[in-house]
């Protein structure tokens, strides 16, 4: 993975190369491989996100057929002197 300084701008470089880092998930892996994992933790580990991917995705696919309505955030203080409620 290599980034381009360009004009000198090393900051700009910076937020380019940690976007793509996170974007390759290389973060994550990271905090991962600090410490061992067991196998057997592993397999919990990743069966675990492969559920949770699977209910995110059928919450979606339910919400596009408009089966699911997505809850609107409580009325606060704020919203409510504001006038939206009245």
């Amino acid at each position: 993975m290599h980034v381009i300084v360009r004009d000198n701008n090393v900051d700009q470089a910076l937020r380019v190369l940690k976007k793509k880092m996170q974007r390759e998930g290389i973060f994550r892996e990271m905090k991962l491989r600090r410490n061992y994992e067991k196998p057997s933790e592993q397999r919990v580990r990743e069966k675990a996100e492969a559920v949770r991917r699977h209910r995110k995705l059928l919450r979606k696919r339910m919400e596009r057929e408009g089966f699911l309505v997505r809850p609107f955030a409580p009325a606060t203080k704020a919203r409510l002197t504001s006038g939206l409620f009245c």
